[in-house]
């Protein structure tokens, strides 16, 4: 299937929205079966831009980055480690005062955290 170039710039805005409302962090799948979380298919969604349209894709990761979710700002400052380390690390460094609370999933295990909690780790390496 061949998509345009609308199609294309309305999955992404689909894939960012979903990111700025999330309230789970989980890069691979959760649970006992594994399921993969809208979020985490956005964040992929995301992910792919960023290789294929980097200007398009960082000015959205920018504007979620201030305007999402708990979720959805770790989410950002993840994607922009990948791209552009030195602004992943001044978007953990913003994030670190932030006492938004989300939930995390690792496999099966779920937990909360608060983008202050979440950014010290990122920030020491962990």
């Amino acid at each position: 299937m061949v998509f345009g170039i609308g199609e294309k710039d309305r999955e992404l805005d689909a894939a960012v929205e979903e990111l700025r409302r999330a309230d789970t962090l989980a890069f691979g799948g959760v649970g006992i079966a594994g399921q993969i979380l809208p979020a985490t298919d956005a964040y992929r969604h995301l992910e792919r831009a960023l290789r294929e349209h980097p200007e398009a894709a960082r000015k959205k990761v920018d504007r979620l980055l201030k305007h999402g979710s708990p979720a959805g700002k770790a989410y950002a400052a993840t994607l922009l480690d990948t791209v552009d380390p030195a602004a992943g690390r001044a978007a953990w460094e913003r994030l670190r005062d932030d006492d938004g609370e989300f939930t995390t999933f690792s496999g099966c295990l779920m937990d909360r955290a608060t983008l202050r909690e979440y950014a010290a780790e990122r920030l020491a390496g962990t």
